[in-house]
C-alpha cells in the first residue's frame, strides 16, 4: 500500500472517552513520559494519570486520526481557556497533545489537524491560541510566534537579598489555600498574557508536579490581606521556586524576605520567573546566574474578531493591515482599521490609509507586546511608511506578557 492509499485509509474525527488509554499511551510514546516521570509526578501507576486525565477528553475538544479498526494514530487537544491581553479578557484555545506515531508522519496528517482545530476555535470563538512548542521553527510555519519567555535563575546564599521591613507576615500552606487562588485571581487580571484559571487550568498547571512536597508561601499585609504567594520545595539544600506572584512590591519584599530566612539550610536557591524581565537589577548583588529561553506561542485565530476586541491605547490615522495566513484563509486579506469622532473602531475589507505588510506569526507577536512595532520593522518583520509605523507604536500597548502555565 503507497502513502496515497495509507492516507485514504483513515479517518479524522473526534477522540472520545472511549479512546482515553489510547490517547495518553501516544502521548506518552511521542514524548517518551517513562515510568519514573509518573513517578516523579505523584502519580503511583500508569493507570492514575488515566483516570487524571479524563477531564481533558471531557471538557476539550480533542481530534484524531484513526485506522480502519479504530487505533489511534496521531492527535490533537484543545483546551477550552481564558487569558488577559492588556487587561481584556480572551477565550484562548490551548493546543496540546499533539502527536503522530512516526509510521505514520510525512502523510500530512498534523497540518490537517490544524486546520480543523483553527476552525473549531473560530466556531467557539476563541479568538487567540496558545501552545507550548517542541519545534518552533515548525510552529512558526502553522502561524504561532513566541509571545512569552521564561527566566530561570540561580542563586547563592551569600547573594540573597537583605531582609526588607515590611508591615506583613508570610504563612507556610497548603498549595491549594483558599488565598492561593484569591492572590492569583487579582495577579491575572492585572498581568498582561496570564492565564485566567479554572479548574481544569490548575488541574494541568500541577499534572508534573508532586503536590505533596510543595509549599505555599503566602504573603499577608497589615490587614491580613494576602498579597502575594510563592510555590516552593527544598531538595538537597537547594530552596527551589516554581512561582512567585504578587500584586505589589511590599508583598515581593515580603516573600524574598521569606525566602532569604533560609539562609542557614540551603547552599542555592533555583527558580523561574516568566517574563524577559532580568530579577538581577532587584538585588544588592547582581551578579547572579540567569538563563532567559522562549517559552509560549500564540497565534491569532480570526485577525478581525480579534482586532475588534483588542483593547488600542489610543487611536489612529487610518491605515490597513495585509495579512498573510497559508492556513487560515479567512485571514490572507486585507483589514483597514478607521476610527470614528467617538473613537469606535472599524474594521473594514477596504485599503483606507498606508498599508502595513505583514504575516500572522509576526501579527501575532506584534499584538501580543513581544516585540515592538519600530523593531519588528527594523528587521524587516513588518514592512510600512514611517508614520504609520509611529502610529502603531502609539497604538499598541508596551507591557510583555505573562505566562507561566504549562498544558
Amino acid at each position: 500500500m503507497d502513502i496515497k492509499q495509507i492516507k485514504q485509509s483513515l479517518v479524522l474525527k473526534k477522540v472520545e472517552l472511549k479512546h482515553l488509554k489510547q490517547f495518553n499511551e501516544l502521548l506518552r510514546y511521542v514524548f517518551q513520559v517513562t515510568d519514573s516521570d509518573i513517578e516523579e509526578g505523584g502519580y503511583e501507576d500508569e493507570s492514575e494519570i488515566i483516570r487524571a486525565k479524563r477531564p481533558v477528553l471531557r471538557e476539550a475538544d480533542v481530534y484524531g486520526w484513526f485506522t480502519q479498526d479504530d487505533r489511534l494514530i496521531s492527535q490533537l487537544a484543545i483546551y477550552p481557556c481564558e487569558v488577559n491581553i492588556h487587561d481584556k479578557v480572551y477565550k484562548m484555545a490551548g493546543v496540546t497533545g499533539v502527536g503522530t506515531y512516526p509510521e505514520y508522519t510525512d502523510l500530512g496528517l498534523m497540518s490537517e489537524l490544524i486546520r480543523q482545530g483553527l476552525e473549531n476555535m473560530r466556531e467557539r470563538e476563541q479568538w487567540i491560541s496558545y501552545l507550548y512548542p517542541y519545534s518552533i521553527p515548525y510552529y512558526r510555519n502553522k502561524g504561532w510566534e513566541i509571545m512569552s519567555d521564561k527566566l530561570s535563575f540561580s542563586i547563592k546564599d551569600t547573594q540573597l537579598p537583605k531582609r526588607v521591613d515590611v508591615p506583613g507576615y508570610v504563612n507556610r500552606e497548603d498549595i491549594q489555600h483558599e488565598d492561593v487562588y484569591k492572590v492569583y485571581d487579582q495577579f491575572a487580571l492585572v498581568n498582561h498574557g496570564a492565564m485566567i484559571r479554572q479548574d481544569l487550568n490548575w488541574e494541568e498547571y500541577w499534572r508534573w508536579e508532586n503536590e505533596e512536597e510543595r509549599t505555599a508561601a503566602i504573603y499577608y499585609n497589615r490587614e491580613g490581606e494576602a498579597q502575594g504567594v510563592c510555590f516552593y520545595w527544598i531538595a538537597e539544600e537547594v530552596f527551589h521556586i516554581k512561582e512567585m506572584f504578587y500584586l505589589n512590591q511590599e508583598a515581593r519584599q515580603g516573600l524574598w524576605n521569606f525566602v532569604s530566612a533560609h539562609f542557614s539550610m540551603v547552599d542555592l536557591v533555583q527558580g523561574e520567573t516568566f517574563n524577559s524581565e532580568p530579577i538581577a537589577f532587584l538585588f544588592d548583588d547582581s551578579e547572579i546566574k540567569e538563563t532567559i529561553e522562549p517559552y509560549f506561542m500564540a497565534r491569532i485565530v480570526d485577525v478581525e474578531k480579534f482586532i475588534a476586541e483588542y483593547p488600542f491605547i489610543t487611536t489612529g490615522k487610518p491605515f490597513h493591515f495585509v495579512v498573510e495566513d497559508t492556513i487560515a484563509e479567512w485571514n490572507n486579506r486585507i483589514f483597514g482599521l478607521i476610527w470614528d469622532e467617538n473613537d469606535d473602531l472599524t474594521i473594514t475589507k477596504e485599503p483606507i490609509g498606508n498599508p502595513v505588510y505583514i504575516n500572522i506569526q509576526t501579527l501575532s507577536a506584534l499584538f501580543m507586546s513581544y516585540k515592538r512595532p519600530s523593531y519588528l520593522y527594523r528587521i524587516e518583520r513588518l514592512k510600512t511608511d514611517k508614520e504609520t509605523l509611529r502610529t502603531l507604536e502609539r497604538i499598541i500597548p508596551d507591557q510583555e506578557a505573562y505566562f507561566s502555565d504549562y498544558f
